[in-house]
């Protein structure tokens, strides 16, 4: 029975996770720490390889697209500037009879996933939740006043504490891009339409993080700034909308489990002219997998006009000044990562009483690309020369000696291995090795000289 035709069962793909080494709680030894999770070996593999798809499809495949890492700690003024000290917040709410505080519209949503809170005042929101959740998590309720919480991570530089010495942890990578735009344009020498895009660590400090990896307040993003003439901002905007969900469907995940949903006027961020996100269908509901937004010139004109800094653009065909207008698709790499896994997960029966656990990975995120197996011990010097030659070509290879080669195979199709390799005596006479594929389980034989063929 495929797991992915009935709603899957969030623990269990958690707890195979775990067992696997794709990811680890925080802190584990220290009794953990909420929220937080480490990436283990195979987890890591698998986020640097959805990394390099990211680059090859939105930097190396675009000819006028740049790459850039700015870092987490920036001048306290760029995030007065952009609007986040002020307006990047949440509605918070608190149940005064077990004090515990939630994120008010999340509430709501949970309640109605059609009505958009975004539309509702602090008071409609509270008298909703009164009327909708006379209890909750087990608890009676008693809702205080809803009150905005900046998402904003405070720290100090320095040896002194104080306001002269208080910065923040970005909750964006888009505003070092936005800095840096005119070391670009004076470095890169683009001509518009251009764009620049890096991967790295965000901040936030989420009211109520949770459903494992999906919501963080340490978390990873891959965004691009894509700087473009006004009046071809919407032409843009589409084509990387279209571009986004190509992207996502290369990394594995079906069509029909992700929608596009355009946000409503109440619901855009004060920077957005539009924004469309592509949500994707988790085990625990529908979510936000990513969102590509028209940022028009807000950034671009606020920074410029904060530093004198002159961060407008010569068009040379009309020899005018313009502030380009900017369409940026982000993406959080962890829930993609999320949506990737809950999407490949599969039991599948092999036979009566028989079933076996697969990551369907496609072949190029796949943590593991080949498998090398002896059938015995007594081979492993043979084995161990093809596996060491499949490493010197750049490969990732795992090898595994140990077990039942029926156990062995189980193991590999667990963490989504696409090929395994088998070595066995007719190895020995005629140079030919069996090559197993994930999927089907089909086997074949074939000389260790065209290897380079299948892998």
């Amino acid at each position: 029975m495929s797991m992915l035709d009935i709603k899957k069962n969030m623990d269990e793909i958690v707890n195979h996770l775990k067992n696997t080494g794709f990811v680890y709680q925080g802190s584990e030894i220290y009794g953990g720490l909420s929220n937080t999770w480490d990436y283990g070996p195979l987890g890591s593999l698998l986020k640097d390889n959805i990394r390099d798809l990211w680059k090859k499809e939105f930097i190396f495949k675009e000819s006028n697209n740049f790459l850039i890492d700015s870092k987490i700690l920036m001048n306290p003024q760029v995030w007065i500037t952009s609007g986040h000290v002020s307006n990047f917040s949440d509605p918070l709410i608190e149940n005064k009879v077990n004090g515990k505080r939630y994120r008010a519209d999340k509430l709501i949503q949970e309640i109605d996933p059609n009505l958009i809170p975004e539309k509702m005042t602090f008071d409609e929101m509270k008298e909703y939740l009164e009327k909708h959740l006379p209890k909750y998590e087990g608890s009676k309720t008693t809702w205080s006043d809803i009150k905005q919480f900046n998402l904003m991570f405070e720290t100090f530089q320095g040896i002194i504490e104080g306001n002269k010495s208080r910065i923040y942890l970005r909750p964006e990578t888009a505003q070092g891009i936005f800095v840096n735009f005119k070391n670009v344009l004076r470095t890169a020498r683009p001509k518009l339409p251009f764009g620049i895009g890096q991967i790295g660590k965000s901040f936030r400090n989420e009211v109520t993080p949770g459903n494992f990896i999906f919501r963080t307040r340490e978390f990873e993003q891959m965004e691009l700034e894509f700087f473009t003439k006004p009046d071809e901002a919407e032409k843009w905007f589409n084509y990387y909308i279209q571009k986004a969900h190509e992207f996502i469907l290369k990394t594995g995940i079906k069509s029909k489990n992700v929608r596009l949903r355009a946000h409503e006027k109440e619901e855009l961020s004060h920077y957005s002219a539009g924004t469309t996100d592509i949500e994707y269908n988790f085990p625990f509901g529908w979510g936000e997998l990513l969102g590509v937004a028209n940022r028009t010139d807000y950034d671009l004109k606020s920074h410029s006009k904060a530093t004198n800094e002159n961060l407008d653009y010569l068009d040379t065909e009309t020899n005018l000044k313009i502030f380009p207008y900017v369409i940026e698709p982000s993406i959080g790499l962890d829930r993609l990562m999320l949506a990737v896994i809950s999407d490949v997960y599969e039991v599948e029966n092999i036979q009566e009483n028989d079933t076996r656990i697969v990551l369907r990975f496609p072949y190029q995120i796949a943590p593991y690309k080949v498998a090398v197996l002896p059938l015995i011990k007594k081979l492993s010097s043979k084995a161990k020369e093809i596996f060491n030659n499949l490493l010197d070509k750049g490969l990732s290879v795992i090898y595994d000696e140990t077990g039942s080669i029926g156990k062995r195979y189980r193991r590999q199709d667990a963490i989504g291995t696409y090929w395994c390799l088998t070595i066995d005596y007719e190895t020995l006479d005629d140079n030919t090795v069996t090559l197993r594929n994930r999927d089907t389980m089909q086997q074949i034989r074939i000389k260790i000289d065209e290897l380079n063929k299948y892998l």
